[in-house]
């Protein structure tokens, strides 16, 4: 073997390292914007308004499938070990057994979802929106039956607290998600 193979070799896995680091970081940044992001938080009932569903559509836009579900996976096992990163500065493995842990659940199939879209269609705009909404959807089936399940509510009024009063809310999140990825993809290679 001559030097010049040696030194492409030794590059070639400098690169792969560099890759794999810039992915972790990458990763850890976006399980710590859905951390904060689920601090932001308005109560109205029985499940406050936040902006984890945001933070999910917007990693998993950015990073794909693979590192933005990584990233939803991370920020559940924080929550999960007691950490006070779910909504309201909330921690702990009994809020994902509660009413609304269906829809913390439901978080890592909305970042399947969104994230393969995205990289299936290199982040286009309405491949964006479209999975975001169906992400959102997805989440919302899991978490609505989850907490009619866990409170003993009848479907409509499950509805009515969990999912009618998150419609615009989602609707925004979705509009500024899209357009900030948008944007930021054009500026940040990932």
């Amino acid at each position: 073997m001559d030097n010049t193979t040696e030194v492409k070799k030794e590059n070639g896995s400098n690169r792969m390292k560099h890759k794999a680091l810039l992915d972790m970081i990458y990763v850890a940044l976006f399980a710590a914007v859905i951390c904060v992001c689920s601090l932001i938080s308005i109560n109205i009932g029985e499940v406050p308004i936040t902006l984890q569903t945001f933070a999910v559509c917007a990693a998993a836009a950015m990073l794909g499938w693979k590192r933005g579900t990584l990233s939803v996976v991370i920020y559940i096992l924080l929550g999960a070990v007691g950490l006070p990163v779910f909504a309201g500065g909330s921690g702990g493995f009994g809020i994902i057994a509660g009413s609304t842990g269906g829809y913390i659940v439901g978080f890592i199939f909305t970042a399947l979802i969104v994230g393969f879209a995205a990289d299936k269609f290199n982040r286009k705009i309405v491949a964006l929106v479209v999975s975001m909404v169906v992400g959102i959807l997805v989440c919302y089936a899991f978490g609505t039956p989850w907490f009619m399940f866990v409170t003993n509510m009848d479907l409509v009024t499950s509805l009515g607290y969990c999912v009618i009063p998150f419609l615009i809310p989602d609707a925004v999140k979705i509009a500024v998600a899209t357009v900030l990825i948008n944007r930021l993809s054009k500026v940040v290679k990932i």
